[in-house]
């Protein structure tokens, strides 16, 4: 630096040296990536949103005239530029010397295919909603859920995460997790798999893995883990992915806040988990499990289950 002189050319230089040095260690000089743009996707996600509930995600001066006209404005303009980042992907992923119109119309394909599922994203996440709404007694109104709640902020990022995921473009939805991850503190893997009228209440710190697998009516508390045990390796002591590792919830389970559940184990239906948990076995369906007593608790095997009290919940 001279003096109060900004050496602007000196930086470029070694950031165009370290860049490439990067782009030759992961064999992509001829091709330098173009990402998704994370900044567009929060865009996207805020049009989806405003699509499916526009009276209260839309505009503030919407009529009863405009709304339609609004949703379908607001459809066009998103999807359209939902395609473009699919694209983005698409051509990320493909071998060098892949026909840039195939990529074009496979990303065309994959919208279709995305933009028929949101009326039914709409009633998943309604189910979401009014689950929350049922479930907190804080809850002054269905509105008020859908505005205010971190839990359903971040389900609704998984849900439309997880069509797209299906879909092939996994880069795009695990950004748009990441996303809600960012600004909830709630970690949903856009592969995990999670039933309808699915609860998260306060949320920050939950985590639910890739493979899980949350079945209908479940609540979760803040600060719950749903993880892998171990990570398998190959033959060359290289990671195995995408092998079930998470665990299964069944319907209408409650688990409470910290609670660590670890493994392709199963939470039977109507279970209970007790605050601050740790389980890596099996749980019978209708078992209550405490922290106090959880490596006595009703594991598959069992024929006589203990009795336990359920931990309680301020709001």
């Amino acid at each position: 630096m001279n003096g109060n002189r900004l050496e602007i050319e000196g930086l470029v230089a070694e950031l165009r040296a370290l860049r490439l040095r990067s782009l030759e260690s992961r064999a992509r000089l001829n091709k330098p990536p173009k990402l998704p743009s994370r900044k567009v996707l929060i865009t996207i996600i805020d049009g989806l949103s405003a699509a499916m509930f526009p009276n209260r995600l839309g505009l503030p001066d919407l009529t009863d005239e405009g709304i339609d006209s609004y949703v379908g404005h607001t459809l066009d303009v998103t999807l359209r530029e939902l395609q473009r980042q699919i694209r983005r992907e698409l051509c990320f992923m493909a071998a060098d010397d892949a026909d840039a119109e195939e990529i074009l119309l496979h990303a065309s394909a994959i919208t279709r295919a995305f933009a028929v599922t949101i009326p039914a994203l709409r009633r998943l996440i309604d189910s979401d909603i009014q689950a929350a709404y049922e479930g907190d007694p804080a809850a002054g109104s269905i509105d008020e859920v859908l505005v205010c709640y971190p839990g359903v902020t971040a389900i609704i990022h998984q849900r439309i995460a997880h069509v797209l995921f299906g879909l092939g473009v996994r880069l795009t939805a695990r950004m748009i997790t990441e996303i809600a991850h960012s600004a909830t503190g709630i970690d949903i893997h856009p592969g995990a798999q999670i039933g309808e009228s699915f609860f998260i209440d306060h949320g920050t710190g939950v985590v639910i893995g890739e493979t899980a697998v949350i079945g209908r009516h479940v609540r979760l508390y803040q600060a719950v883990t749903l993880g892998a045990k171990r990570f398998a390796k190959d033959a060359d002591g290289v990671l195995t992915k995408g092998y079930p590792r998470h665990p299964i919830v069944e319907d209408d389970v409650v688990i409470y806040a910290g609670a660590t559940i670890l493994g392709r184990v199963t939470i039977g239906q109507g279970s209970t988990i007790g605050g601050n948990v740790w389980l890596t076995e099996s749980v019978a369906p209708g078992s209550i499990v405490t922290q106090s007593r959880a490596h006595h608790s009703e594991i598959l095997t069992k024929k006589e289950p203990p009795v336990y009290s359920e931990s309680p919940v301020n709001h």
